[in-house]
């Protein structure tokens, strides 16, 4: 029996209103929703470094380029270049140097003198790699899992597995360089294949958080109550119970119409005491961009968004971290941009109770390689890199894994982006193996055939 009901009828049919729609969709998507077992962390906050920092002069101190500088990477470690340089070209020294931080003692150049006042809650793995040396596509595997894009980006996995835990405000909130977006582009927050419910929201500060959220001038929120009740009656008596894609679409109405109250009492960090605006450096000509950015993500944790994705960097390659040649003042420029906000992050959620049940994560696309190009820059290493963890059940003041003498690879344990996620869904409380959707007749998942947490992390 057809069941569609045609829209020159619905004004006939008895109107039940949207809310039954959306809740009952809404009831039935967080049904399917939840851990399967018990999580450490209930959100997860991403630091993404547009660009690429160079580890060697962060967070992963090697002597030997300082002792070696200007000579040739020794013969042993073979031909290595990276995009735009062919392995002839010489050592590079550090120009930072490192101290030794907090009960861990842990290494942290000069570079990130606030970061470092919170090395016994952060977990630093240096030995990560991805498997292309150009951004876009390491970027997709950073995000997605694999190097094309096409697949879910992380923030969606997790909202599909997770569900929402506000009514309110978006799950998955992403928040990009005002500048412009990574290379990567809007793969890097899509849903691709899964329902469009799970891409990021782009979150932006001021009166108008969410474009076209607002409603024309003269409507008010009885008008449009019956407006949108209408309006998805009728797309309710016109689709197919069985389509997911239109019963979410149907759902985002209810979302956006609770929204325009919502989000921008969530965006307006006025209401902040001045001790903690000026915690983020929020005034500061310097600091105010990324501060503003990263208490917006600490307000959406704190209202239950499940996952926020902040980027450093974008559009215009003066303002990524891209330091293919002036490393010096490219570095010093983007830390000062970062490293009071991000620390400032960690002791903020940690004092309010919140980095317990909040995973932190910074990182980036790939490395730098610890051979000069154009004499005072690095290009692009895939090889070996750091990423680090904070909150969210993770062991802090520790680091796992290494890179050789010089940072160009992982030696020993090297993890692979499959572990990154792996080991993220884990602290969520999610099987990766659980975790999939059926497309094209194959059980899709983010960290696609496997991946090892890492179980040093949290345990």
């Amino acid at each position: 029996m057809n069941s569609f009901i045609s829209r020159r009828n619905v004004l006939r049919a008895s109107a039940q209103g949207f809310g039954a729609v959306a809740a009952e969709w809404l009831l039935q998507r967080e049904l399917q929703a939840a851990p399967h077992f018990a999580p450490k962390a209930k959100s997860v906050i991403f630091l993404f470094m547009v660009g690429a920092p160079s580890s060697m002069d962060t967070f992963d101190p090697k002597p030997a380029l300082n002792k070696y500088h200007g000579q040739p990477l020794p013969a042993s470690y073979g031909k290595v270049g990276g995009q735009f340089t062919d392995g002839s070209n010489p050592l590079l020294g550090s120009p930072w140097e490192f101290k030794r931080y907090g009960k861990s003692g842990i290494p942290v150049s000069g570079l990130m003198p606030h970061t470092a006042e919170c090395v016994d809650d952060i977990c630093f793995v240096r030995s990560f790699y991805t498997e292309s040396v150009v951004h876009a596509p390491a970027m997709y595997q950073v995000h997605t899992g694999r190097i094309l894009m096409g697949y879910p980006s992380m923030g969606s996995w997790v909202t599909y597995g997770l569900g929402n835990a506000t009514d309110n405000l978006p799950a998955y909130v992403v928040m990009p360089q005002p500048e412009g977006t990574p290379e990567g582009g809007t793969p890097c927050w899509g849903s691709a294949f899964l329902p469009a419910v799970h891409q990021g929201t782009l979150l932006r500060p001021g009166p108008t958080p969410i474009l076209h959220l607002k409603p024309p001038a003269g409507v008010g929120p009885e008008r449009q109550r019956r407006t949108l009740d209408l309006i998805q009656e009728m797309n309710r008596m016109d689709t197919n119970p069985e389509d997911s894609e239109m019963a979410a679409r149907i759902a985002s109405y209810e979302l956006a119409f609770k929204m325009q109250s919502s989000a921008p009492e969530a965006v307006d960090i006025a209401k902040e005491p001045e001790h903690i605006r000026k915690m983020y450096g929020i005034g500061e000509e310097r600091t105010n961009d990324f501060g503003t950015r990263c208490l917006l993500a600490r307000r959406m944790v704190e209202r239950g968004v499940r996952f926020v994705q902040i980027y450093s960097g974008g559009g215009p390659v003066s303002i990524q971290w891209d330091a293919h040649s002036h490393l010096k003042e490219n570095h010093e420029k983007m830390c000062g941009l970062t490293d009071q906000p991000v620390a400032a992050l960690l002791k903020d959620l940690k004092q309010r109770g919140l980095l317990d049940t909040t995973l932190v994560i910074w990182g980036s696309e790939f490395g730098r390689l610890p051979t000069s190009e154009s004499g005072n820059g690095r290009d692009h290493n895939p090889h070996g890199y750091t990423m680090w963890f904070a909150g969210g059940g993770v062991k802090g003041g520790q680091i796992i894994g290494e890179t050789d003498e010089f940072g160009l690879r992982g030696v020993g344990e090297r993890y692979h982006m499959r572990d990154f996620h792996a080991t993220i869904l884990h602290l969520l409380g999610l099987d990766q193996h659980k975790l999939w959707y059926l497309h094209n007749g194959r059980h899709e998942k983010l960290t696609d055939f496997g991946g090892t947490p890492i179980a040093k992390v949290y345990s």
